[in-house]
Protein backbone atom coordinates (compact mmCIF):
# COMPACT_ATOMS: atom_id res chain seq x y z
CA UNK A 1 0.00 0.00 0.00
CA UNK A 2 1.19 3.73 -0.86
CA UNK A 3 2.34 5.43 2.10
CA UNK A 4 -0.19 8.21 1.54
CA UNK A 5 -3.27 5.78 1.01
CA UNK A 6 -1.30 4.22 4.85
CA UNK A 7 -2.24 7.59 6.04
CA UNK A 8 -5.73 8.29 4.78
CA UNK A 9 -6.66 4.83 6.72
CA UNK A 10 -4.88 5.99 9.81
CA UNK A 11 -7.11 9.15 9.99
CA UNK A 12 -10.44 7.37 8.76
CA UNK A 13 -10.02 5.01 11.80
CA UNK A 14 -9.35 7.51 14.15
CA UNK A 15 -12.10 10.17 12.96
CA UNK A 16 -14.30 6.97 12.76
CA UNK A 17 -13.41 6.32 16.18
CA UNK A 18 -13.96 9.07 17.59
CA UNK A 19 -17.58 9.76 15.99
CA UNK A 20 -18.27 6.86 17.05
CA UNK A 21 -17.40 7.88 21.09
CA UNK A 22 -18.93 10.89 20.59
CA UNK A 23 -21.89 9.40 19.64
CA UNK A 24 -22.23 7.30 22.32
CA UNK A 25 -21.72 9.83 24.73
CA UNK A 26 -24.38 12.04 23.57
CA UNK A 27 -27.31 9.32 23.32
CA UNK A 28 -26.11 8.65 26.92
CA UNK A 29 -25.57 12.26 28.06
CA UNK A 30 -29.24 12.65 27.10
CA UNK A 31 -30.65 9.78 29.11
CA UNK A 32 -28.93 10.87 31.70
CA UNK A 33 -30.15 14.31 31.64
CA UNK A 34 -34.24 13.08 31.39
CA UNK A 35 -33.47 10.65 34.36
CA UNK A 36 -32.15 13.28 36.60
CA UNK A 37 -35.39 16.07 35.27
CA UNK A 38 -37.74 13.40 36.03
CA UNK A 39 -36.03 12.44 39.56
CA UNK A 40 -35.90 16.04 40.58
CA UNK A 41 -39.62 16.51 39.30
CA UNK A 42 -40.72 14.33 41.58
CA UNK A 43 -38.80 14.96 44.41
CA UNK A 44 -40.01 18.53 44.28
CA UNK A 45 -43.63 17.16 43.74
CA UNK A 46 -43.78 15.13 46.95
CA UNK A 47 -42.13 17.89 48.79
CA UNK A 48 -44.16 20.87 47.70
CA UNK A 49 -41.28 23.58 47.64
CA UNK A 50 -38.28 24.61 45.24
CA UNK A 51 -36.15 24.79 48.63
CA UNK A 52 -33.11 22.33 48.34
CA UNK A 53 -32.64 20.34 51.72
CA UNK A 54 -30.95 16.75 52.90
CA UNK A 55 -34.24 15.78 52.46
CA UNK A 56 -34.79 16.54 48.45
CA UNK A 57 -31.49 15.51 47.95
CA UNK A 58 -32.49 12.03 49.29
CA UNK A 59 -35.49 11.87 47.78
CA UNK A 60 -34.43 12.65 44.24
CA UNK A 61 -31.85 9.82 44.55
CA UNK A 62 -34.52 7.32 45.39
CA UNK A 63 -36.54 8.88 42.08
CA UNK A 64 -33.64 7.95 39.65
CA UNK A 65 -33.67 5.04 37.17
CA UNK A 66 -29.97 4.95 36.27
CA UNK A 67 -28.93 3.07 39.28
CA UNK A 68 -25.12 4.37 38.52
CA UNK A 69 -26.38 7.63 38.99
CA UNK A 70 -28.03 7.62 42.78
CA UNK A 71 -25.58 9.18 44.46
CA UNK A 72 -23.24 10.82 41.84
CA UNK A 73 -25.68 13.10 40.47
CA UNK A 74 -26.22 15.98 42.51
CA UNK A 75 -28.43 19.40 43.07
CA UNK A 76 -27.05 22.99 41.95
CA UNK A 77 -28.81 26.48 42.56
CA UNK A 78 -29.23 27.60 38.87
CA UNK A 79 -29.38 31.61 39.49
CA UNK A 80 -30.92 32.40 36.04
CA UNK A 81 -34.27 31.09 36.92
CA UNK A 82 -34.48 32.41 40.07
CA UNK A 83 -32.48 29.74 42.16
CA UNK A 84 -34.44 26.94 41.31
CA UNK A 85 -32.59 23.28 41.57
CA UNK A 86 -30.73 22.09 38.49
CA UNK A 87 -29.47 18.42 38.50
CA UNK A 88 -26.43 17.43 37.44
CA UNK A 89 -23.44 15.07 37.01
CA UNK A 90 -19.98 15.03 35.86
CA UNK A 91 -18.39 14.42 32.04
CA UNK A 92 -16.78 11.55 33.40
CA UNK A 93 -20.06 9.74 34.80
CA UNK A 94 -21.50 10.32 31.80
CA UNK A 95 -18.60 8.81 29.52
CA UNK A 96 -18.30 5.78 31.70
CA UNK A 97 -22.10 5.35 31.71
CA UNK A 98 -21.82 5.42 27.78
CA UNK A 99 -20.48 2.35 26.27
CA UNK A 100 -17.03 2.87 24.40
CA UNK A 101 -16.65 -0.27 23.64
CA UNK A 102 -17.20 0.09 19.46
CA UNK A 103 -14.99 3.02 20.23
CA UNK A 104 -12.25 1.49 21.75
CA UNK A 105 -11.91 -1.29 19.82
CA UNK A 106 -11.52 1.36 16.64
CA UNK A 107 -9.19 2.93 18.63
CA UNK A 108 -7.04 -0.04 19.23
CA UNK A 109 -7.21 -0.82 15.58
CA UNK A 110 -5.83 2.86 14.42
CA UNK A 111 -3.00 2.43 16.98
CA UNK A 112 -2.13 -1.06 15.63
CA UNK A 113 -2.38 0.51 11.95
CA UNK A 114 -0.07 3.18 13.35
CA UNK A 115 2.31 1.71 14.66
CA UNK A 116 2.00 -0.69 11.24
CA UNK A 117 2.94 2.26 9.24
CA UNK A 118 5.47 3.75 11.63
CA UNK A 119 7.48 0.24 11.39
CA UNK A 120 7.02 0.18 7.46
CA UNK A 121 7.96 3.73 7.29
CA UNK A 122 11.54 2.98 9.23
CA UNK A 123 11.88 -0.41 7.12
CA UNK A 124 11.98 1.80 4.19
CA UNK A 125 14.48 4.40 5.42
CA UNK A 126 16.81 1.26 6.63
CA UNK A 127 16.61 -0.06 3.11
CA UNK A 128 17.39 3.55 1.51
CA UNK A 129 14.12 4.17 -0.06
CA UNK A 130 12.79 6.94 -2.19
CA UNK A 131 9.13 7.61 -3.21
CA UNK A 132 8.77 3.50 -2.63
CA UNK A 133 12.02 2.33 -4.64
CA UNK A 134 15.21 1.02 -3.22
CA UNK A 135 18.31 0.30 -5.37
CA UNK A 136 19.79 -3.09 -4.08
CA UNK A 137 23.01 -4.72 -5.62
CA UNK A 138 22.10 -3.18 -8.86
CA UNK A 139 18.38 -3.43 -9.08
CA UNK A 140 15.92 -1.40 -8.36
CA UNK A 141 13.13 -3.07 -5.46
CA UNK A 142 9.89 -1.54 -5.05
CA UNK A 143 8.19 -1.40 -1.31
CA UNK A 144 7.55 -5.26 -1.15
CA UNK A 145 11.03 -6.55 -2.23
CA UNK A 146 9.68 -7.25 -5.80
CA UNK A 147 12.32 -6.38 -8.58
CA UNK A 148 11.13 -3.57 -10.76
CA UNK A 149 12.21 -5.34 -14.73
CA UNK A 150 13.81 -2.54 -16.76
CA UNK A 151 15.68 -2.63 -19.88
CA UNK A 152 19.26 -1.96 -19.81
CA UNK A 153 19.09 1.88 -21.15
CA UNK A 154 16.26 2.08 -18.50
CA UNK A 155 18.00 1.00 -15.86
CA UNK A 156 20.69 3.20 -16.71
CA UNK A 157 18.69 6.41 -16.92
CA UNK A 158 17.17 5.38 -13.47
CA UNK A 159 20.48 4.63 -12.18
CA UNK A 160 21.50 8.25 -13.14
CA UNK A 161 18.82 10.03 -11.91
CA UNK A 162 19.01 8.17 -8.40
CA UNK A 163 22.79 8.81 -7.87
CA UNK A 164 22.04 12.72 -8.50
CA UNK A 165 21.70 14.39 -5.21
CA UNK A 166 18.38 16.52 -6.71
CA UNK A 167 17.40 13.30 -8.57
CA UNK A 168 17.28 15.36 -11.36
CA UNK A 169 19.57 15.87 -14.51
CA UNK A 170 20.00 17.85 -17.61
CA UNK A 171 18.67 16.89 -21.42
CA UNK A 172 22.67 17.41 -22.24
CA UNK A 173 23.79 15.10 -19.28
CA UNK A 174 21.78 12.64 -19.53
CA UNK A 175 22.25 12.41 -23.62
CA UNK A 176 26.15 13.06 -23.22
CA UNK A 177 26.13 9.96 -21.16
CA UNK A 178 23.39 7.38 -23.07
CA UNK A 179 24.28 7.98 -26.37
CA UNK A 180 27.78 10.54 -26.25
CA UNK A 181 28.32 9.78 -29.94
CA UNK A 182 25.11 10.53 -31.37
CA UNK A 183 24.59 14.26 -32.38
CA UNK A 184 20.77 14.78 -31.75
CA UNK A 185 19.57 12.43 -29.09
CA UNK A 186 16.65 14.18 -28.00
CA UNK A 187 14.07 12.09 -29.47
CA UNK A 188 15.34 9.27 -28.41
CA UNK A 189 15.72 10.34 -24.79
CA UNK A 190 11.95 11.22 -25.10
CA UNK A 191 11.23 7.75 -26.41
CA UNK A 192 12.67 6.67 -23.63
CA UNK A 193 11.44 9.04 -20.91
CA UNK A 194 7.82 7.88 -22.36
CA UNK A 195 8.31 4.05 -22.30
CA UNK A 196 9.86 4.29 -18.70
CA UNK A 197 7.39 6.53 -16.77
CA UNK A 198 4.39 4.42 -16.61
CA UNK A 199 6.66 1.68 -14.67
CA UNK A 200 8.17 3.91 -12.22
CA UNK A 201 4.60 5.08 -11.37
CA UNK A 202 3.44 1.59 -11.75
CA UNK A 203 5.71 0.44 -8.73
CA UNK A 204 6.52 3.57 -6.83
CA UNK A 205 5.30 6.50 -5.54
CA UNK A 206 7.35 8.23 -7.84
CA UNK A 207 7.06 9.96 -11.14
CA UNK A 208 9.57 11.50 -13.93
CA UNK A 209 8.98 15.16 -14.40
CA UNK A 210 10.05 17.53 -17.08
CA UNK A 211 11.24 21.25 -16.50
CA UNK A 212 10.49 23.17 -19.21
CA UNK A 213 11.69 20.53 -21.52
CA UNK A 214 15.05 21.20 -20.26
CA UNK A 215 15.82 18.91 -17.10
CA UNK A 216 13.70 15.86 -15.83
CA UNK A 217 13.72 14.66 -12.47
CA UNK A 218 12.43 11.94 -10.02
CA UNK A 219 9.70 13.16 -7.68
CA UNK A 220 7.32 12.36 -5.17
CA UNK A 221 3.92 12.43 -6.67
Amino acid sequence: MKQRYAVVVLFALIMVSSFVSLTSYRATEQLVTEDMNQALAKALEEQQSDVISADTIQVFNSHLQIEALRGVAVLAVDTRKGFSPRPQVSTATILLLSDQRPSMVLWSMAMLWGLFCLYRHRQRIALGMYGGLALQDGRFVDAKGNIVKLTPMQQQLMEMLWQSPSHQLSKTEICDALWPKKEDANETLYTLIRRLKPIVEQHSDLKIEADRGKSYGLIIR
